[in-house]
Order: structure tokens, then C-alpha cells, then sequence
């Protein structure tokens, strides 16, 4: 069976799922999109055989053939259509963040438990990139000693010009806070945040770049270098300082070239360069699990961790102290 996707929101993450579903990963083809712009779901519907496009998003997931839907439109808007995907029983795959805020999350997870059974897989791609999975395999074999530490490196060339302080959490620092989470299978219990003196290149008002720490349930403190305006480029990095060594990714690789008396090689620009494989694997893994009938992945219950770790992220920022994660009971539905 061929899954018939309803993709929400076809602006740039948008309509490269759509790019994705129709040329790249097997097994899945575009049924329907929806944006509030019907100009830009009109174009990124065009050349693709039986895909209509729609301004309301229930009305895409009603399209003839849509049997799972994806969501990629903006934070603000995903609480309203994943409670209309559990309306009608589609399976769902989220971007980050599930809601922009915890209560909103909580309400999303409240919903998908009284439906008895998930519905969700959310969006944090670095889960399906190869370096973080082979790291992720060196740290559970154990050869390496338990983890102690984690320092991590968040880097984008420039920030957009509606980018605020609260951002870095919400929208960067949420990506290191899973992957804590899913790397050391430990919780995150404390956030502080200390904020240097900002670079000069940021936009007005943003205080870009920090230093976010992280306290885990098994005694781990992680580090993570939130900068958003370093000018060359996009990097992401992770070390894992382990009792008995250490293990990092994200280094320098790939092709090196040597001329003019300079060794080097080039840096992504941007996510969709550095993490371009991991979205199609994650993409792919998605659509083959739902043909099984089955739902993998990051859950709903991952989500609201990550919403609440970014939540206590963002009263340190404000606070410049010490502030307590304060998770729920995890539901036996995500256990």
C-alpha cells in the first residue's frame, strides 16, 4: 500500500517534505497540502499527480486517499490540527515543537492518552542522523564508562530578524535538550543559563550568544553553546566525556581540499544542508512504520519533556539562576 500523505504548511520545511515525499523516500506520495496562503499550496501542489490543495487543514486531511498526515506548519497552529488528526485517527508525524508552550503539549498528550493508543511521532531529526545514532550505540555499549559529561555546539550563520532571546530555547536549544534525553536516556532535571556579553552582530535585543547547562537524573551535566550568529556557517557538535574516554561528532569531515598554501573544507549554511539525510531517514522511517500499523519514534511524552526543559530554560533566562524541571508522572501509555 502506497500511504497517502496530507502535508500542513508548505512553507520552506513544508515544501521540502513535499520535495521529499515525491522524489526521495519510498513507499508514500502527497495526497493533499494545506497553507493559509493558497498561492504558495497552489505551486508546491502543481506537478504532483492527485494532490488538491487546500487553505484549511481538515479539509486537506479529508482529501480523498490521505491516510497519515504531516505536520510542518508554524508552532502556534499545531495543537488545532493534531487534535483534528485524532478526530479522524491519522497517524501524525510533528515538527518540533509540538505546541510552542508546555500547557498546550499537555493537552495534546492528554488528548492522544484518551484515545488509548499513539497517534504521534514528533520531528527531531537528529535522532535519524548517522553520526548521532552511531554515537548514541557507542554510549549504550558501555565500553567507554558511564557518560559525565556532554558538550555540545548549536552554530547558525545569522538569525532571522524576528528571532528573540526566548527562541534560542524554544526553537534551538529544544533539539539539545532530546538529544540529551535520547543519548544518556536520562531525564533533565535543572537549567541554568549564563549570558556573556552579546556579539555585536546580532539583531537588536537579542542576547545571542549563551551558555545553557543541563542537569540529568543520573548525575550528567551537559553543556550547550547556543550561538545563532557565529557569520560562517552552520555547525552542530557533541562530545560525550565518558569514566574511561570520550566520543564526538560533528567534526570536520567530508571532502578536504588543499591549494593556495590553505587545507580546509566547506561548512553547511544551514540545517537542511547538515541534517538533509537525517529528515529523509526520518521521513522514510516514519512512513514504513505506518504501514506496518505502528507508531515509533519520538512520542508525545518527548515532547512535553522537551516543552518543559525548554520552559525552565527560559525562566533561568530571565531569572540568571538555577531553575527545577518540573515533569509530570510519565503515562503508561509512553512507558
Amino acid at each position: 500500500m502506497t500511504l497517502g500523505i496530507a502535508v500542513i504548511g508548505t512553507g520552506r520545511m513544508g515544501a521540502d517534505h513535499v520535495r521529499r515525499i515525491d522524489s526521495v523516500i519510498a513507499g508514500a506520495r502527497v495526497a493533499a497540502v494545506a497553507d493559509l496562503d493558497p498561492e504558495r499550496a497552489s505551486a508546491v501542489a502543481a506537478g504532483i499527480e492527485g494532490c488538491s490543495f487546500h487553505t484549511d487543514p481538515a479539509a486537506a486531511m479529508a482529501a480523498p486517499g490521505v491516510d497519515a498526515v504531516l505536520i510542518a506548519s508554524s508552532g502556534p497552529a499545531h495543537e488545532e490540527a493534531l487534535l483534528e488528526a485524532f478526530a479522524r485517527g491519522l497517524p501524525v508525524l510533528c515538527e518540533k515543537p509540538l505546541t510552542p508552550d508546555p500547557a498546550g503539549t499537555l493537552r495534546v498528550m492528554e488528548a492522544e492518552q484518551r484515545l488509548g493508543r499513539r497517534l504521534v511521532t514528533v520531528g527531531f531529526m537528529r535522532r535519524h542522523d548517522a553520526e548521532y545514532q552511531r554515537l548514541q550505540l557507542t554510549l549504550g555499549q558501555g565500553e567507554l564508562g558511564r557518560p559525565l559529561m556532554l558538550h555540545c555546539r548549536h552554530r547558525n550563520a545569522e538569525s532571522p530578524s524576528f528571532f528573540t532571546t526566548e527562541m534560542l530555547i524554544r526553537d534551538s536549544v529544544v533539539h539539545e535538550a532530546d538529544a540529551t534525553r535520547w543519548l544518556l536516556g536520562q531525564e533533565i532535571t535543572a537549567v541554568q543559563v549564563l549570558r556573556p556579553r552579546p556579539t555585536s552582530y546580532a539583531p537588536q535585543g537579542l542576547g545571542d550568544p549563551q551558555l545553557v547547562l543541563f542537569e540529568t537524573s543520573g548525575g550528567a551535566v551537559v553543556d550547550v553553546e547556543i550561538f545563532v550568529n557565529c557569520g560562517f556557517g552552520y555547525e552542530v557538535r557533541c562530545e560525550a566525556v565518558c569514566e574511561r574516554g570520550t566520543a564526538s561528532i560533528g567534526e570536520s569531515g567530508g571532502l578536504v581540499t588543499r591549494a593556495a598554501g590553505r587545507a580546509g573544507h566547506a561548512i553547511p549554511q544551514d540545517f537542511t544542508v547538515r541534517f538533509a539525510e537525517a529528515y529523509d531517514r526520518e521521513v522514510q522511517a516514519w512512513v514504513d512504520a505506518t504501514r506496518r500499523g505502528r507508531i515509533e519514534g519520538a512520542s508525545t511524552w518527548d515532547g512535553c519533556a522537551a516543552a518543559l526543559v525548554c520552559e525552565a530554560g527560559v525562566r533561568a533566562q530571565e531569572s540568571g539562576g538555577r531553575v527545577e524541571v518540573e515533569l509530570p508522572e510519565r503515562p503508561p501509555l509512553y512507558k
